[in-house]
């Protein structure tokens, strides 16, 4: 295959505004969203097949789209501020969002695809290259690019960190889609209260000319999805809990997913308020349980286990040298008074779980995922109350990376609704992401295309690491192969 860089020419780029005039006030940035100032911007997009409609129609089209979503979302129309006293406000004073055309006339669908590694023509399909958040007080908050291939089209979306996490981010992108292909009742309102524990007193101190991205942007690595089918997940997930079911009432219950993976939640509304029920009449009262209570590892924990050994043991690390898995948990079922599931603005911590290299890799795959467990179920309101207390102390950026070559960071979900984004013509053939935010350890996990408990994982390893993985034989007997 040809080489693709370079292949991406920028056509145009114009400013797209509301519809219609803000009312919003002026939002604070809470203590989930200053710590994401010296992150790049999150850069999500979709692939889709051509659709049957003229590029100008096309873009002409979007355009209108956007400009109507913005209206559901004036922070994206924004900008940063920060005032007198050293606080960060999203002001949302309509000044707009960046549309950005570009044609990639050599690039095919398959290109994209079809190859092993993600091809670096990926990261063209964004704008804000390397963008930082705390650009936002003189950048558009939110930029989409549609990129032209020869047999399809790529809508890319570039959004400040500081302004949005995953949830709020693919929200954004699912009610762009909704009113592209004519729905004029939206699904999901954003919530935009600033009423809670995460908005806090406490003035996070920058450097002059804002603060810088933790780790070596210019760092080799490579980046590969790995594709895990339902039938593979659920026969690891059957090989760390052994067949342990959970006991009610002399009786017993399934308890594969009831906890399941809520670090990285995306449930609406109702779905949220009905689990948390069942959660609460199973743990909630002493009366409730029978026999002591052995909760099944979901098939999400099982999976980062996986990945944590498989990564260890490539490393080739000291067995005394301590290994960090971290995953982004979302706070907002877990807060008490829960925020709105729709709640817009990030409300994420980062989970550490640690244990040695020999630890990781001496014990099974069961211990491994029961330490990921563990550390998910115990961040509850109590801990996130604390986290909150811990930076009022001490207000910093977060310090994402990997300094000590033993971490493994984990982010986005398999929940998140990214298939969901059809604009009018179709699903999307692959969900892929630009190249903020990457560095050696850096995982984000994806619903795989067919849905039904498939799951995508995107890997970012040094060269060396990944090809360890790779021949790694514990790991690659579930991945499903191309």
């Amino acid at each position: 295959m040809p080489s693709l860089e370079n292949s991406v020419t920028i056509i145009s780029r114009n400013r797209v505004f509301p519809d219609q005039k803000s009312t919003l006030v002026d939002l604070k940035l809470s203590v989930s969203d200053l710590p994401m100032l010296s992150c790049h911007y999150i850069q999500k997009g979709c692939l889709f097949t051509r659709p049957h409609l003229p590029l100008h129609a096309l873009l002409s089209h979007l355009k209108h789209s956007l400009s109507i979503t913005l209206s559901h979302f004036p922070p994206l129309a924004g900008r940063l501020s920060t005032s007198s006293s050293g606080h960060v406000f999203l002001t949302c004073n309509d000044a707009g969002a960046d549309f950005v055309f570009a044609e990639a006339k050599s690039i095919h669908v398959s290109d994209v695809i079809a190859g092993i590694d993600v091809p670096d023509v990926v990261k063209e399909f964004f704008t804000y290259d390397r963008a930082v958040s705390y650009e936002g007080h003189n950048r558009p908050i939110l930029a989409v690019q549609v990129t032209e291939l020869i047999d399809g089209v790529f809508i890319g979306c570039s959004v400040n960190h500081a302004v949005t996490d995953g949830t709020s981010l693919w929200n954004f992108i699912n009610t762009f889609a909704e009113v592209s292909r004519g729905v004029k009742n939206v699904t999901r309102q954003p919530d935009f209260t600033r009423e809670s524990v995460l908005i806090s007193p406490a003035v996070l101190k920058v450097p002059q000319g804002g603060p810088k991205v933790t780790f070596d942007e210019n760092a080799p690595l490579r980046e590969r999805i790995f594709s895990f089918s339902r039938e593979s997940i659920q026969e690891l997930k059957a090989a760390v809990n052994k067949k342990k079911w959970l006991t009610v009432d002399n009786g017993e219950v399934d308890g594969v997913e009831l906890l399941g993976k809520q670090s990285n939640d995306k449930l609406n509304g109702k779905e949220n308020g009905i689990l948390t029920e069942m959660l609460e009449s199973l743990f909630g009262r002493n009366d409730a349980v029978s026999k002591p209570v052995a909760v099944e590892i979901s098939s999400f924990q099982s999976l980062c286990a996986l990945l944590w050994r498989a990564i260890t043991r490539a490393r080739k690390l000291p067995s005394s040298k301590t290994t960090t898995f971290r995953m982004a948990v979302n706070c907002r079922h877990r807060l008490s008074p829960k925020l709105n599931p729709e709640y817009f603005g990030n409300a994420i911590q980062s989970v550490p779980t640690f244990a040695t290299a020999g630890e990781v890799l001496s014990r099974d795959l069961k211990w491994c995922a029961d330490q990921l467990n563990q550390s998910v179920a115990a961040h509850q309101d109590g801990r996130i109350r604390s986290v909150v207390a811990d930076w009022e102390a001490n207000p910093r950026c977060f310090p994402l990376g990997n300094s000590d070559g033993a971490s493994v960071t984990m982010g986005s979900s398999p929940r998140f609704p990214m298939y969901d984004n059809d604009f009018g013509w179709g699903r999307p053939v692959a969900v892929r992401s630009g190249r903020s935010n990457k560095f050696d350890g850096k995982i984000s996990a994806f619903p795989g295309r067919e849905g039904n408990g498939t799951v995508d994982l995107e890997v970012v390893l040094s060269p060396e690491t990944m090809a360890g993985i790779e021949s790694d034989s514990e790991f690659m007997r579930y991945v499903t192969k191309k």
